[in-house]
């Protein structure tokens, strides 16, 4: 008797029972289990395809740099192939070899059976293998190179430009369809002399992509800016815009800015997936301690509480997390952003305007008329908005905002430097959470490893022990890189009477950090080692973001 997929994973030990109750429970209705335990982080996608193909007898196989035979792509079309995750790999004499992710489902194979006059022979690969291999090996068709751009007058660019099946346009929906497959998180269309370089920043860090032909420079941005509602006759000074679409059935927002450089427009597209924003603040990585403080401080009915960090730190992730749980019908939320990145249900946002004098000092002004509990400000960037910020805190509201500092220590320095005044600091601030993100080992490819002599050494000034450490090799998920997707780390300082004391008393901060020790604050550097120790990330991630002292 075959035992069933949750068992055969809970006994190989990659789920618990927990884990497998909590995945059941939780699953939508048409949901499988697999996909489910995947969706919630308790496997990986190959992990999943390993126990499959142990529990089903049906091989899996790795598509990167598999032998493809291109002949048999006119077999199944595109869109076939997309929607029901499949792709050809060989043939037989009258066997047809095709890679699923569902290799379970016999009504398609039946209709491949049919369709295509062949015996079927499945084999399971992941859904990411199956979709890089689709956007790669079907997408081959286009061939763009050989797409001249003819100086044609403006009317017949036009046309060109927003015809659906013209190459430019799909070359457009191209780039963003393998943007979301890489999990990518920004694009950069980069002019350059000779050519135009397309990058996609994953996981933090830049790569390029894809080389278009200097010709179609033109067409390309006049597409990009047409999509985003942007003016294509102007190409002189930056301009911002928006795009929403549906790709592949997932709604998809693009914030999309464009910069005259010396070679012609360089535009970047920041990607919000809509479906990945993380609501649950139990799951954007705070460690025991500092989940239960940050709860503590979000749930404090006044006070200003600030979340510090470069761009791209996922300090809206948090910011929104925390709305999410703070969420009820009790109280009434507001939120001023630039621009408003995820449209939260029950909560009102503003969207900044400074053309119309919509700013965050003046939107600010007017929620405080609006009867709130709950203010969220996108980013304190000047002494107005602190100052109101500040007020409204003392005045009976939680106030929730973002400010660009290194850690939590030196915000308070930023404040003073804005002109804040210390007794309104130490009257209104509640606490800091400074974050960063890191990248995770790959658990496909991950191995453990003797950690080197100055490993053990950073360990051991920070009174920390280490083992081993986890490295990932580099494998098909990871794109070869050993890592996979990112987690944060953080620090937070909450505010005690003798910290407020100190800043009052406009004594040195090194004092303020004295305090923070001694209420064993877990500083961004020791909770980046935590989680070196718990095998989630490595070192090197860890002091490039978390400075050694």
């Amino acid at each position: 008797m075959r035992k069933r997929l949750g068992d055969l994973l809970v006994s190989s030990g990659l789920i618990t029972s927990n884990q497998l109750e909590k995945a059941l429970q939780e699953k939508s209705e048409n949901q499988k289990l697999g996909d489910a335990l995947v969706q919630f982080g308790y496997i990986t996608e190959r992990q999943l395809i390993e126990a499959l193909e142990f529990q089903l007898g049906i091989p899996h196989i790795s598509l990167y740099r598999y032998p493809f035979d291109e002949t048999l792509f006119s077999l199944i079309p595109k869109d076939a192939a997309k929607r029901n995750l499949i792709v050809p790999l060989k043939k037989e004499d009258d066997k047809l070899y095709v890679a699923m992710a569902d290799p379970m489902d016999f009504y398609l194979i039946e209709d491949l059976r049919l369709a295509t006059g062949f015996h079927i022979e499945t084999v399971i690969a992941t859904k990411a293998d199956i979709l890089r291999a689709i956007h790669k090996y079907y997408d081959n068709e286009d061939d763009f190179d050989e797409f001249e751009s003819e100086q044609v007058n403006i009317q017949a660019g036009q046309e060109n430009i927003t015809d659906n099946d013209s190459p430019i346009v799909r070359l457009v929906n191209q780039i963003l369809t393998n943007a979301l497959v890489q999990r990518a998180s920004d694009i950069h269309i980069d002019p350059q002399e000779s050519k135009v370089v397309i990058r996609y920043r994953v996981d933090g860090l830049l790569r390029v992509e894809r080389k278009v032909p200097k010709n179609m420079q033109n067409m390309l941005i006049s597409r990009v800016k047409i999509m985003a509602n942007m003016d294509i006759t102007e190409y002189r000074i930056p301009q911002d815009g928006r795009i929403r679409t549906n790709i592949d059935l997932r709604p998809i927002d693009l914030r999309v800015s464009t910069l005259p450089t010396v070679y012609g427009e360089k535009i970047v597209l920041r990607i919000l997936d809509l479906r990945n924003v993380l609501n649950d603040i139990n799951r954007i990585g705070f460690n025991e301690l500092n989940l239960q403080r940050f709860k503590q401080l979000i749930e404090q009915p006044t006070g200003i509480i600030l979340i510090s960090g470069p761009t791209g730190s996922g300090k809206s992730s948090t910011l929104y997390a925390a709305l999410n749980r703070l969420n009820k019908e009790e109280v009434n939320i507001i939120t001023v952003e630039d621009p408003v990145e995820y449209q939260l249900e029950g909560i009102n946002q503003i969207q900044v305007n400074p053309t119309v004098g919509l700013t965050f000092a003046s939107g600010l002004r007017s929620i405080l008329r609006q009867d709130p509990n709950i203010i969220m400000v996108g980013e304190i960037r000047d002494n107005e908005t602190v100052e109101i910020a500040i007020r409204a805190s003392l005045t009976g509201h939680l106030v929730l905002s973002t400010i660009h500092t290194n850690d939590s220590i030196s915000t308070v320095t930023r404040l003073m430097d804005m002109g804040v005044e210390p007794f309104l600091i130490a009257a209104s601030l509640n606490g800091i959470v400074s974050q960063r993100l890191v990248r995770k080992v790959c658990r496909d490819c991950a191995q453990k490893d003797i950690p080197t002599t100055r490993e053990m050494d950073i360990f051991k000034k920070r009174g920390l022990r280490i083992d081993h450490v986890m490295r990932g090799e580099g494998c098909v998920s990871c794109n070869m890189t050993g890592y996979k997707g990112r987690v944060a780390i953080h620090e937070v300082l909450v505010m005690t009477d003798e910290m407020k004391k100190i800043i009052m008393n406009k004594q040195d901060l090194s004092e303020l950090k004295k305090q923070a020790e001694q209420q064993k604050t877990v500083f961004l550097l020791d909770d980046g080692l935590m989680k070196v120790q718990a095998g989630i990330t490595t070192t090197e991630e860890v002091l490039r973001v978390a400075y050694l002292e």
